[in-house]
């Protein structure tokens, strides 16, 4: 008997590896507000300085530059007795003592109870007022008289800064003592006449500092007044006319050590609402002019709105659906 074996041979065909497709980052298509902005120079610093003129005696004591001073805390010090500042609206302008009634009495008081001294803020200067007086002089090493002197205290509406000194020791004080300004830093800007527009009372604007760092501030006062740059050219004065524009830090901190400083204040110009956008990198630019995005593999046309912060509107393109950024 023949036994026959059959041998089956069993190939397996195997496909040529397909090649992978590119693979880029996505990004959705969002709904925001776009805002364009025009750039105009400006500079962050402390509100221009006034003069603080002294009172009575020699100088014998003065700030350093840069110093910050508060309420109870020493101006100056004249005949070895330091001046204290008060904050108020109101100028000392006549000796307060028993029996003095007016607004400067109601300035004191207020003072005098906010330092933690125990009597009744009105507008009269009782005996409880002498007492809490002494007490004050005492802590301040003055002659304890119970009545204030207007040179005796400076009053200001609120803490100041020491930007310089103007007087000297030795010298007299009722003259020319200190240059200060508010404690509060600020960016100033001179705007265009042509660009008043986008200075709006209020406004948000962006700052971007030494450094590249950014920060945001509003608009708080307008100019009414333009001035002309010095050109030395006849007509060109109205044609570089600025508007003073002052603007306040939304962050005071945000300069660090920063006392003065060149920067550049981004003002709203265009501003579009709750409008679809993508990242203007997932532009694609067509052979016949128009613009795409790239949606799974497929190019989907978009037409253009307005570009800002790095996103471009675009209609054509659906909320929510992801396309393609190709890396720089």
């Amino acid at each position: 008997m023949r036994w026959l074996v059959a041998t089956a041979l069993v190939v397996t065909a195997c496909s040529p590896p397909q090649a992978a497709a590119p693979s880029f980052p996505t990004a959705p298509v969002v709904r925001t507000d776009l805002v364009s902005r025009t750039n105009v120079d400006g500079t962050l610093g402390y509100a221009a300085g006034r003069t603080l003129v002294g009172g009575l005696g020699t100088v014998t004591w003065l700030p350093a530059d840069g110093r910050i001073i508060r309420p109870g805390q020493r101006v100056y010090a004249a005949d070895g007795h330091p001046v204290p500042l008060i904050y108020g609206r109101i100028p000392l302008w006549r000796t307060l003592s028993v029996g003095v009634r007016g607004p400067d009495v109601r300035v004191v008081e207020r003072n005098l109870a906010t330092l933690g001294y125990s009597l009744v803020v009105d507008d009269r200067f009782t005996w409880a007022t002498a007492k809490a007086v002494k007490a004050w002089q005492r802590h301040l090493g003055r002659p304890q008289t119970g009545m204030l002197a207007p040179s005796e205290a400076v009053v200001e509406p609120g803490p100041i800064r020491v930007a310089s000194r103007t007087g000297r020791l030795g010298g007299p004080a009722s003259g020319p003592l200190l240059t200060v300004t508010g404690t509060t830093r600020q960016v100033f800007v001179d705007i265009p006449v042509d660009q008043q527009q986008l200075a709006v009372k209020g406004g948000k604007v962006t700052i971007t500092l030494p450094g590249g760092k950014t920060t945001t501030g509003h608009v708080t006062t307008i100019g009414t007044v333009a001035k002309a740059a010095s050109t030395g050219q006849t007509g060109q004065g109205t044609e570089t006319a600025t508007i003073a524009v002052t603007i306040t830090l939304d962050h005071p901190k945000a300069p660090g050590r920063l006392v003065a400083a060149p920067v550049t204040v981004g003002f709203a110009s265009t501003v579009h609402k709750g409008v679809l956008a993508v990242p203007i990198e997932a532009l694609l630019g067509q052979a016949d002019g128009t613009f795409a995005v790239q949606v799974a593999g497929k190019a989907v046309p978009v037409e253009l709105g307005l570009f800002a912060g790095g996103l471009v509107e675009v209609t054509g393109a659906a909320e929510g659906t992801r396309v393609e950024v190709p890396k720089p």
